[in-house]
């Protein structure tokens, strides 16, 4: 199993502007089956299709650039998360990308939600997630946000400091409940990932500090609170990840932690969520382990370090992230300009402006993170070179895939399609340059439905209380 850093290959070697994982394709056309939703292909005419209808028609229905969410793909991946996890609960990352519709979705196909805001518990909500099924997190959560959850009956929050512990005791007094919790700890272990989302290392804002004994401390405080029930443990080492190496050690030292407060208290916890975050393909590079795989790989851990600490097996939650969402996503965009740039020693590198940016995709930027691309109203007549696709936006560093093989003869008006887009994409964009946010789209069966409407300038100017 192989993959790439999350965060990419910010510059070329010596020889080539390419980065060397990059090869020239074979076919420039081709659609490589791991990197697109389910029912994503090229038609007879060569134009590229998602669950029954042609990117062109898509922009001439909904404009662009847009977020197209193969909803069939989506459901199936909630689903094959679900069959895997077996006995498990399976977590959807709200943060992910959230919506009404999506929210449903989830809640169909059988899934909890994880929310960390007030804004995404609201949507939740809305959606018809059961409160049961919700997990509340946050490093920072508000009293006011605490209260919300404790009203809606969330099914767990997700307790990440000593002074949130005070703040939910005052709340339930007031309010004359009981919280149900679980502590979320840091494992020190550091997934192989950017360093902006790994998790779990101890030089970090997220939980208690296992190695440090605060993780202790809290777990016992809860337990002997009137206002909280302390239902386990939560751990999250990161995000982007291809396969359960780091769990082992995550898994072992959250579960020495739960012998340690049985020792203390006497009381076994019934419950552990190993978190997630597992990654999914964005280049031909990316590998990731299938939800059966994860699932037989974490099972064996957990049962191995369970026995080893004489520990039952507790109930066990698990975080797919962006596993679910992202593959059933594509975004399209339309080429504004086309140019070569001389990049020195006889190399040049395309440059293709499309009408959106990092205000709808901030990763490339923010992460160095790495994508892929296609031309995908037409086959291209020409070979491939070099490519980098790039955002209408006032920055030097508004990269949308900062290095693909596009044909030669990519041309203003024709449309550029990006694969894996359905997680953090849309969930991260911005207005920047004053640009409303597209909309976001689903397919199922050739038929389109709005999940989200395009922005318009009415909106933002709504928000502008100057004039």
């Amino acid at each position: 199993m192989t993959h790439m850093h999350v965060a990419g290959s910010i510059h070329a070697d010596a020889t080539s502007p390419a980065p060397q994982w990059l090869m020239p394709p074979d076919d420039v056309n081709a659609l490589v089956a791991g990197l697109w939703s389910k029912h994503a292909g090229r038609n007879e005419a060569g134009e590229v299709e998602i669950a029954g209808r042609t990117v062109s028609s898509i922009i001439a229905e909904v404009g662009s650039p847009v977020y197209v969410i193969d909803e069939d793909d989506f459901r199936t991946r909630a689903r094959d998360w679900r069959e895997a996890f077996s006995g498990w609960q399976v977590f959807y990352a709200g943060k992910s990308f959230l919506c009404t519709t999506v929210a449903r979705w989830i809640a169909e196909e059988g899934l909890g939600l994880d929310v960390c805001t007030s804004g995404e518990l609201t949507v939740a909500l809305r959606g018809g997630v059961p409160p049961a099924l919700i997990g509340m997190h946050g490093n920072n959560k508000s009293a006011e946000e605490l209260r919300e959850a404790l009203e809606a009956g969330v099914g767990r929050i997700i307790v990440d400091s000593s002074h949130e512990i005070t703040r939910l005791e005052q709340l339930c007094a007031e309010l004359d409940t009981v919280a149900d919790v679980m502590i979320r700890v840091t494992t020190g272990v550091e997934a192989h990932t950017h360093e902006y989302i790994a998790t779990a290392h101890e030089d970090q804002k997220f939980g208690f500090s296992i190695l440090g004994g605060a993780a202790l401390v809290a777990m016992v405080r809860s337990q002997h609170s009137p206002f909280l029930r302390l239902l386990g443990i939560h751990s999250h080492i990161g995000s982007q990840i291809f396969d359960t190496g780091g769990f082992e050690v995550a898994a072992r030292r959250t579960l020495k932690l739960i012998a340690q407060f049985k020792e203390a208290t006497g009381v076994e916890l019934e419950e552990l969520d190993l978190g997630g975050g597992f990654g999914i393909a964005y280049t031909t590079v990316d590998t990731p382990a299938t939800p059966t795989e994860l699932a037989a790989g974490l099972r064996s851990i957990v049962e191995h370090e369970c026995r080893g600490f004489g520990l039952q097996v507790p109930r066990m939650s698990v975080e797919p992230g962006r596993a679910i969402c992202g593959p059933a996503g594509t975004a399209i965009y339309t080429v504004g300009t086309v140019k070569p740039v001389d990049i020195g020693s006889g190399m040049s590198r395309r440059y293709v402006s499309v009408d959106g940016g990092m205000s709808d995709n901030i990763r490339a930027a923010l992460y160095a993170a790495e994508y892929s691309a296609t031309l995908a109203n037409r086959e291209g007549r020409m070979g491939p070179v070099l490519s980098r696709v790039v955002g209408k936006h006032c920055e030097g560093g508004d990269i949308l895939v900062r290095d693909e093989f596009l044909p030669d003869d990519v041309a203003p008006g024709d449309l550029i399609a990006i694969p894996a887009a359905g997680a953090y994409s849309r969930s991260m964009a911005s207005n920047y340059n004053h640009v409303p946010r597209p909309p976001v789209v689903a397919i199922a069966d050739g038929r389109i439905s709005t999940l989200l409407r395009r922005e318009t300038m009415d909106d933002l100017l709504a928000l502008d209380a100057g004039a």
